[in-house]
């Protein structure tokens, strides 16, 4: 399992525009990374839309947003644009970067293979990662309150 002072690892994927994104584009900034199990599902929609009616908090503390899930970049440009959410939704099809974070379900429900567990990293300025929680239920959201304990205090 990552965890706090560790580099976070490198990635690039291709968001919901269809466009590379890479964790170095964020070189100098913080960095909220969510990995959630699935677009449209109940908890997952609440944790991001929780995420964009707080975006001016997070903004206010240096801090982008990221969300990834194992959905194609199709499923997820229509969740984004469902939902109106401000920020980057990144596929990780292949299911690399989950497996990297160490936030994956080999079996999730309905025997769905590979799957992103629900985690929030917060990364820093130089790459490396100031809060880690890996949720093992699906039903549970991160506490988004030590989250932005954490940024203020960066």
């Amino acid at each position: 399992m990552l965890t706090t002072g560790q580099k976070a690892p490198e990635f690039t994927l291709f968001s919901s525009d269809k466009k590379e994104v890479s964790l170095a584009d964020f070189k100098g900034k913080n960095v909220v990374i969510l990995f959630f199990p699935m677009a449209f599902t109940s908890v997952c929609t609440a944790e991001l839309c929780e995420m964009r009616d707080n975006i001016s908090v997070y903004s206010s503390l240096n801090a982008e947003i990221l969300g990834i899930s194992v959905d194609s970049p199709f499923t997820l440009a229509k969740f984004r644009e469902e939902q109106n959410l401000p920020f980057p939704l990144l596929s990780d099809f292949n299911k690399e970067v989950s497996q990297a974070y160490d936030t994956y379900y080999e079996t999730f429900v309905m025997n769905l293979k590979g799957v992103s567990k629900r985690s929030a990293f917060v990364v820093d300025k130089d790459g490396n990662i100031q809060y880690a929680e890996v949720l093992e239920s699906a039903g549970d959201v991160p506490n988004f309150q030590a989250v932005q304990e954490t940024l203020k205090g960066m």
